[in-house]
């Protein structure tokens, strides 16, 4: 779930993820999307030009030329149809041209992105750019004139789009509820577990069932809320684990001190479960 924008930070929204969590992030400017998309074009035709002088350069004679259009042409329906989406589908949920200027997609409600939403998104892409371009590189002679209009407006608006919205979604990204955010490389922070007091995780003995209701996504979202030091924010996830694990919440406990244990205590548990090759992603996994 998203939240509008602050009139001092127009580009910053609130997401809200399925813990409750409020994250703020920063939307990516139009022109770093435009660059990205420029640096993944020149990396598809180099690699269609690669490949196409690769594979004509196997072949002499006549038939060199025609082996290297049907490569040409099964090269580049590969990389315009799964070029974006199988990058956007990865970890880091960008392609080069993406990782190269800070940004990255994620969904507008929170959630995980799904596979489903980064292959809608891009499905759009066929109708925002390649068909517009078609039409204009294929269109020629007196009587096209018209075709030659209609892909220049068509294209127009598709490009223009992201300018006249809060958000500046594409067409993709409204069907698919995706926003593209920017994400700055950030220097390593130091390690929550270290430097703790013992005496302090001793005040906190967890179970095993009540470590083993979470896993690595909850896990990471729960060092963001520490990192913060949000006081509403670790109010409310404090509160929340306590009612999942079932914990009683005792006269001197603190948020921010139950929230660092069970944090220490959770780290352990899961970092313990990998050795044996057992990987909790999240709290729905039943592993």
């Amino acid at each position: 779930m998203a939240s509008l924008a602050s009139p001092a930070e127009p580009d910053v929204r609130a997401l809200v993820t399925p813990e409750g969590v409020d994250l703020r992030v920063r939307l990516a400017a139009v022109s770093e999307r435009g660059i990205a998309l420029m640096i993944d074009l020149f990396i598809i035709i180099g690699s269609l030009l690669a490949l196409t002088i690769g594979a004509a350069s196997l072949f002499v004679g006549g038939e060199s030329e025609t082996v290297a259009q049907i490569i040409w042409l099964l090269g580049f329906f590969v990389l315009r149809n799964f070029y974006f989406t199988l990058f956007e589908c990865g970890r880091r949920a960008a392609t080069p041209g993406k990782r190269l200027m800070g940004l990255r997609v994620v969904a507008r409600d929170g959630a995980a992105l799904t596979t489903d939403a980064v292959v809608a998104r891009n499905a759009m892409r066929e109708l925002e750019l390649y068909l517009p371009l078609v039409f204009l590189i294929q269109s020629g002679g007196e009587n096209d004139g018209w075709t030659i209009l209609a892909g220049i407006v068509w294209c127009g608006i598709f490009v223009l789009l992201p300018f006249f919205n809060r958000d500046r979604l594409r067409a993709g990204d409204l069907i698919a509820g995706t926003w593209v955010l920017k994400a700055p490389k950030q220097t390593l922070l130091p390690d929550l577990t270290t430097d703790r007091p013992a005496i302090a995780d001793a005040k906190y003995a967890f179970t095993a069932k009540q470590l083993d209701t979470y896993g690595v996504k909850e896990l990471q979202v729960l060092e963001s809320v520490l990192r913060r030091e949000e006081e509403t924010a670790m109010v409310a996830v404090a509160d929340q684990i306590r009612i999942k694990i079932g914990w009683t919440r005792s006269t001197y406990e603190t948020d921010k001190e139950f929230l660092s244990a069970y944090y220490a205590a959770l780290r352990r548990r899961l970092e313990q479960r990998l050795l044996f090759g057992k990987r909790k992603r999240d709290k729905h996994d039943a592993t």
